[in-house]
């Protein structure tokens, strides 16, 4: 696999700015915010989604892009949905609105 390749974003006096995290590392974040919060080890959360260590580490880092499955898979071995994920990743204060 190639490697990504990010073109300076410029504002909008032509400077550039800081480009945008890519999705998986935003959902990557908070999979690992979630799992150390809980005193959760790597092997532990792995094992009970049914993955290696190895992958869940590069999913937590943002190097690997799962599947919509395998997210499910991850979510739910830290009892997460997929909603509420992509929610704590799209809008972060949007727990602290609903609580």
């Amino acid at each position: 696999m190639g490697e990504i390749l990010r073109f300076p974003e410029r504002d909008h006096e032509g400077a550039p700015s800081i480009p945008e995290p890519l999705w998986r590392e935003l959902v990557g974040r908070e999979l690992h915010r979630e799992r150390t919060e809980r005193s959760e080890r790597l092997v532990d959360v792995a094992g009970r989604a049914g993955v290696s260590m190895q992958y869940l580490s590069e999913v937590e880092r943002g190097l690997k892009d799962p599947s919509s499955e395998m997210l499910q898979a991850i979510a739910g071995a830290l009892d997460l949905g997929v909603r509420e994920l992509a929610t704590r990743v799209a809008r972060p204060d949007a727990l602290a609105l609903a609580a």
